[in-house]
């Protein structure tokens, strides 16, 4: 597998996870502590609680930092915790409302406008307060929360699977989102990539950790903070067998004192917070499903090798692969004993609910294509299609061609296409053998999920290039660099890509599938020797292709300074059906200088949102 570039290090496109360690595991204590009747406030009730009374973090002389995940959870009982997010359009600032359930009721309860000013969860939600062993404040500090990060059960009679997406979206550009905590569940406080590591040198702490008033009044949380007790120890990579095991191979400070009699039960399940071995600044490596992917590397995260994250945090197809679903606790336990986590990460650990592992999450298994082709009289029935729509492009870098394309200029972008819905797009391939090229079909679903017609759509490809080195469904968008009265100057290769959920772009529109199968490549493009793929995108899910991928930028190098378009088109042939042709075209204005050698560029605003 190759490492990340030197461009990819600098120029992230997006923060791919919210850093969560594990699926919370709680006993009866918390349950005791839950409230049995419903509070005269409607909406339901929310507790702060923590699963352990202690926690032991690590600080990495390769990359210095502590990441706080506490093991501080917010439950909800008396109902489900629901926030649905959106804005009407880019010149239109995000709104959130509470939703609340009440049997066949439903109430509608907006939050302050300018609370919520972007999908990544509710800002300065919990209060971190940090003091040494000497009782003195070495830190202060406040962490956004998001409702969607790593759960689990706090009650066994409570839901078995939470009905919430798995984290909350990242892309730029996503227009509506769904956050919740199931009822009887509870969601980790943690904000992850959101945090940035804090400098504690090795030694104990206490941590107190509480919901700000602002959110306490708003929700009515009772004020009653955690008390965690924090061991840092000062770790490396050197000498530690390369990456089979983890040991720590410098000081190590470990105590025990008291806290709060609530979290005091909780000590033997919380420690599993803390069990997991492996870099706390590396994300785990990608499953073994990725092989088809295996040249990218994962990049570097502020996650424990448990982190969990589902199709809103894949920052889509590129070096930088979709982290794989939380495990839960008894399997990321038994992975560690094995031996399964080092340097890399998780290697091939088996994922899914087993006894006693009911916590939500379980990924499921990859859309599967038809047996055979389809047969009869190809027919497009008046069901319910996909609607194919783009947006604007981002990650918008230049650079030159390096070693491999000296002289040369470029300008790379991220480009995402999703699906509006009502229904999902499904694509089919078939290769007869020996060919080259499969053909592809699209198929078409009545409103009970029955198959009710197909239409052939063109061929896919099988791609070769590092990075890519999968199945591409020809012709499914087009790129495309305007000049400034918008007619084209220059057009991209690409025309070609393997369909994945990689972004949760609109959840809250009609259908939308809140939990795809197929959020990461393993499960969606098949390999070179593969006699048939099945390509979807769900609705509200969209694909993402990043701009350190083959096709993903323009040759600008004779190109003059000034004002330019990308175009990102979806369906440019219209080889799918789709209920809308008219929505298709998304553009992102550009303004090119600089020179040959060190062009620049400059990247406006798109109306509100003001990201590259």
């Amino acid at each position: 597998m190759m490492t990340r570039s030197q461009q990819g290090r600098t120029n992230r496109l997006t923060r791919p996870s919210i850093a969560i360690a594990a699926a919370v595991a709680v006993t009866a204590g918390v349950v005791a502590a839950a409230p049995d009747a419903k509070t005269a406030q409607p909406g339901p009730k929310l507790s702060l609680i923590a699963a352990s009374a202690s926690v032991t973090l690590d600080s990495w002389k390769e990359d210095p930092g502590v990441y706080l995940d506490l093991g501080t959870y917010l439950t909800s009982e008396n109902g489900a915790f629901e926030l649905k997010v959106t804005r009407k359009s880019y010149k239109d600032p995000v709104v959130a409302a509470q939703i609340i359930r009440d049997g066949k009721k439903t109430q509608t309860k907006a939050l302050p406008a300018g609370l919520v000013k972007d999908f990544s969860g509710l800002p300065d939600f919990a209060q971190i307060s940090v003091i040494d062993a000497a009782g003195k404040s070495v830190l202060e500090k406040t962490e956004a929360f998001c409702p969607n990060n790593a759960s689990g059960r706090v009650r066994p009679d409570a839901p078995a699977n939470s009905k919430y997406p798995q984290s909350c979206p990242v892309n730029p550009f996503t227009l509506g989102s769904v956050w919740g905590v199931e009822n009887g569940w509870a969601a980790n406080t943690y904000a992850g990539y959101y945090s940035d590591a804090v400098q504690l040198p090795a030694g104990t702490y206490t941590a107190k950790i509480s919901v700000t008033k602002k959110y306490r009044d708003l929700f009515g949380i009772e004020d009653k903070p955690q008390s965690v007790k924090v061991t840092v120890r000062e770790r490396s990579w050197e000498g530690e067998g390369g990456g089979e095991g983890v040991s720590a191979s410098s000081e190590s400070s470990e105590y025990s004192a008291g806290a709060s009699s609530k979290t005091d039960a909780h000590a033997g399940h919380g420690s599993a917070a803390s069990e997991h071995a492996g870099h706390a600044a590396a994300a785990p490596a990608a499953p073994s499903g990725h092989a088809g992917h295996g040249a990218p590397a994962r990049t570097d995260a502020p996650a424990a090798a448990t982190t969990g994250a589902g199709s809103t945090f894949n920052v889509g197809h590129g070096p930088y692969p979709p982290a794989p679903p939380a495990l839960p606790w008894a399997l990321k336990k038994q992975a560690t004993e094995k031996g399964a986590l080092g340097r890399q990460g998780f290697s091939a650990a088996a994922v899914g609910d087993r006894t006693g592992q009911t916590d939500g999450s379980r990924q499921a298994p990859g859309v599967q294509p038809n047996a055979k082709r389809p047969a009869g009289k190809a027919t497009v029935p008046d069901v319910p299609k996909p609607d194919l729509r783009s947006l604007p492009a981002y990650g918008i870098t230049v650079s030159d061609g390096y070693e491999d394309v000296p002289g040369k200029d470029y300008l790379a972008f991220s480009a995402n296409v999703w699906n509006a819905g009502p229904a999902k797009l499904v694509v089919d391939g078939f290769r007869s053998p020996g060919k080259e090229l499969m053909d592809a079909y699209q198929y078409f679903y009545d409103a009970d999920g029955k198959q009710v017609g197909y239409t052939p759509t063109g061929t896919m490809e099988w791609d070769p290039r590092p990075g890519h080195e999968h199945w591409h469904f020809t012709d499914f968008a087009s790129y495309r660099l305007l000049k400034a009265d918008q007619k084209e100057t220059v057009r991209s290769g690409k025309e070609a890509f393997c369909l994945a959920n990689t972004d949760a772009v609109d959840y809250t529109v009609k259908n939308a599938n809140w939990h795809p199968d197929n959020t990461d490549l393993s499960t969606a493009c098949g390999q070179e020797n593969s006699i048939s793929v099945r390509e979807v995108l769900d609705v509200g899910s969209g694909d993402t292709y990043t701009q350190d991928l083959p096709g993903q930028s323009f040759d600008i190098t004779d190109l003059p300074n000034g004002t330019y378009y990308i175009q990102v088109l979806a369906n440019p042939e219209n080889r799918l059906k789709e209920t809308n042709h008219d929505n298709n075209s998304a553009l992102r204005k550009v303004v090119l200088g600089g020179k040959k050698g060190a062009r620049t560029v400059k990247v406006p605003a798109h109306h509100l949102v003001d990201a590259n």
